[in-house]
């Protein structure tokens, strides 16, 4: 039973459009034949990384799995090395064996840093976090300027334009193979819309745009489907609980945590994708916030096409209602902030 429950975790649809495959995760792929691909989990012993570790070494996408921390990595990867499935797992600790810990990457998941705790402000998670994205994408740039960069260590709207410009500096940048995780956003979306609609989750798409923090948070239940024709107030209730989810939980655990284990859920979907697109599996779609023209920000959430490459197309917004049009207004000054805080902060170190 336990092996049933585990083998369907990862059960998804994409945020694509219906003829988007799905998959499953399952025991026993040795035989299937999948290109050699090294993910990297940099912040693998952390509340985010240590489950996100555990859904990577279940991809059977992944042939070797590198998992990096400051301490306490020794420990997780001998964990999941355990587990019978296709990659062989190495763990690496301290910033001397970083180097090693990324050469030869494909996909590089970054979910280190502290977790918003109660009564912590996005401006607390930065003053810590911007300091170690930085340190971090440095050696990427240097070890494994190629590898597909998903930023999960918030705050993301802040730490992506950080990491663009350690990028620019060293050389190394290239806007289709940096990504923001704003997975877990469609996640709750999906959920809060399919609670709501009352219809089954699995069949739910809802894109999200913006950014990743408050109301820079945009779900776009307009286009969600299948249509439910929500009335109003459902639909702005929605919209505040998709934006507070994070909220939401880390006052759920009074303290002791926040949304690591969704988010560690929503990073593997994010990575599954990055992974099927480097393989060459069509129409992978997914939303993320990565640089972007279709606003007038550098930087912005949408719909995005995973390729060869990365970043293969940006779509853009499509028709809004009038409810989405004021929210887009409304979160674009906050986003703008954040942006340029990311980038002051890199350009004066």
């Amino acid at each position: 039973m336990k092996a049933a429950m585990l083998r369907s975790v990862l059960r998804r649809s994409s945020t694509a459009s219906s003829s988007s495959s799905s998959y499953i995760l399952r025991r026993g792929y040795a035989s299937e034949s999948h290109p050699e691909r090294k993910v990297a989990v940099l912040g693998a012993a952390g509340g985010i990384g240590q489950p996100l570790a555990l859904l990577m070494k279940l991809n059977p996408l992944v042939s070797k799995l590198s998992l990096y921390d400051i301490a306490g990595t020794p420990g997780v990867a001998a964990d999941v090395s355990h587990i019978n499935t296709r990659s062989e797992v190495a763990g690496y600790m301290g910033e001397d064996q970083l180097g090693q810990a990324l050469e030869g990457c494909d996909v590089v998941i970054i979910p280190a840093g502290v977790p918003r705790k109660p009564g912590m402000t996005r401006d607390d998670l930065f003053n810590i976090n911007a300091g170690i994205v930085k340190s971090l994408c440095t050696a990427i740039a240097k070890y494994c300027p190629n590898a597909l960069v998903n930023m999960i260590s918030n705050p993301v709207n802040s730490t992506v334009p950080i990491a663009a410009e350690i990028f620019k500096k060293a050389g190394t940048y290239d806007e289709k193979k940096l990504f923001g995780v704003t997975t877990l956003d469609v996640v709750r979306a999906k959920t809060f819309y399919a609670g709501k609609a009352k219809v089954n989750v699995a069949g739910v798409n809802v894109p999200v745009v913006g950014g990743h923090a408050g109301i820079t948070i945009l779900p776009l239940f307009s286009q969600a489907t299948p249509k439910a024709n929500l009335p109003d107030e459902d639909i702005k209730a929605l919209t505040k609980r998709t934006q507070d989810g994070g909220t939401e939980v880390v006052e759920a655990k009074a303290g002791k945590g926040s949304a690591t284990l969704s988010m560690a859920y929503a990073g593997a979907i994010f990575a599954d994708a990055c992974l099927k697109g480097l393989n060459g599996v069509p129409d992978v779609v997914e939303c993320s916030f990565v640089q972007s023209s279709i606003t007038e920000l550098p930087f912005f959430a949408s719909k995005v096409k995973l390729g060869k490459n990365g970043v293969e197309e940006v779509f853009g917004l499509g028709p809004l209602s009038d409810f989405e049009k004021e929210g887009l207004e409304a979160l674009k000054p906050e986003l703008k902030s954040s942006i340029e805080k990311g980038l002051k902060f890199a350009n004066q170190c």
